[in-house]
């Protein structure tokens, strides 16, 4: 087995320890997605992020997404945007 990461979770809950090359893998097509679009639907996210994997990938990209999206947020990087229903997510400001 891989080098795993524990993942954050936004609001306190408990992370989950995911395979690190995975993680990384969802984390830059979240962030390139992010990048390119501005906002995006947190519906349209997954199949942004399958849409940039460039070989299979082994496991559900949706709850992959899912998972690493709400570390994203719980470190500060992406974020929801406030008054948005259904959720949108983009990158924060810095």
């Amino acid at each position: 087995m891989g080098e795993r990461i524990m993942t954050l979770h936004p609001d306190g809950k408990q992370g989950v320890n995911i395979d690190k090359a995975k993680y990384a893998l969802i984390k830059q097509a979240i962030l390139a997605s992010l990048a390119e679009q501005g906002e995006m639907p947190f519906s349209q996210l997954g199949e942004a992020v399958a849409a940039r994997l460039s070989e299979p990938f082994d496991g559900s990209i949706g709850w992959y997404t899912t998972t690493v999206k709400l570390d994203l947020e719980a470190r500060g990087e992406i974020e929801r945007v406030p008054g948005k229903s259904p959720q949108v997510v983009r990158l924060v400001q810095k």
